[in-house]
């Protein structure tokens, strides 16, 4: 019987098409991290396919492509993906030109208006939760009831807390235990750790996961997510993790780095091996 070799991640192709988180590894406190404009110019100049990828479902792609460009970084609006963009694209395929109860902001509802979806709130086939500012005491009461009714219940990402000026403030995944404690019912997350979300930005670029490589600065998100999408994950160092607390997960990153500014040299090291094959 003939042996069959493990292959490891060092033996797949070279990287040649790149996802990166953006809070914690390009930006901080609205500030450009440093060398991360290094990266993208980069990846540009050797026309690398990437992404920027965030579970933040408030502001649509032209959104923050302003205010990434207000922290000091280029990064054109179809270079980023949303978890509400990610939750549009999933519903179309799950159920075409259908209808949906929203509680989210204009991240969420122009991408499910673009995905051909109605926004209702008489018998929608879904009730679908974001993020949002100013979460309605009304419109929650009036999502559980039709969760109770048989709507199906989406949320974009699991995040229970959101960063703000006066400190962190309630978010998707604290309002949806709140939903799913009056209702029983659990939501279907869409944005990390699901990995739905980087496969579809995969799609997107129309790149495979062999070839592609993932930054994030999380372990229970980015990492989790790039692994099970069958990516290499590089974990940088300047945001919500250290070292130490890499050893308290069951799965490690495929590299970890300081901060961004380190993965450049990463990236013109793939290129050159892609180069020769």
């Amino acid at each position: 019987m003939k042996d069959h070799m493990i292959s490891t991640l060092d033996d797949l192709p070279p990287v040649t098409s790149w996802l990166t988180d953006m809070d914690g590894v390009l930006v901080r406190e609205h500030k450009a991290i440093p060398g991360a404009q290094d990266f993208l110019d980069c990846l540009r100049e050797n026309n690398v396919p990437f992404l920027v990828l965030t579970n933040n479902s408030i502001f649509t792609a032209r959104d923050l492509s302003a205010r990434l460009e207000h922290s000091g970084l280029s990064v054109p609006e179809e270079n980023i993906w949303t978890s509400a963009l990610a939750t549009a694209t999933f519903l179309s395929q799950q159920s075409p030109d259908s209808s949906a109860f929203v509680i989210g902001e204009a991240g969420l509802t122009t991408a499910l208006h673009e995905a051909g979806y109605v926004m209702t709130e008489t018998n929608p086939e879904y009730v679908v939760l974001g993020e949002t500012r100013t979460y309605d005491f009304t419109a929650i009461t009036h999502a559980i009831r039709l969760i109770e009714s048989g709507a199906k219940f989406i949320a974009t990402n699991p995040d229970v807390t959101g960063p703000s000026e006066d400190g962190v403030l309630p978010a998707t995944g604290a309002v949806a235990a709140m939903i799913t404690r009056a209702t029983g019912k659990k939501p279907y997350f869409v944005g990390k750790p699901n990995s739905i979300m980087l496969r579809a930005g995969l799609n997107r670029l129309d790149v495979h996961s062999e070839t592609t490589a993932l930054i994030g600065d999380r372990m229970d998100t980015d990492v989790q997510a790039g692994i099970e999408a069958g990516l290499r994950t590089h974990l940088v160092l300047t945001g919500s993790t250290n070292k130490k607390e890499i050893e308290k997960y069951p799965f490690r990153p495929y590299r970890v780095h300081d901060s961004i500014a380190d993965v450049i040299a990463v990236v013109e090291e793939n290129l050159k091996e892609a180069k020769k094959k």
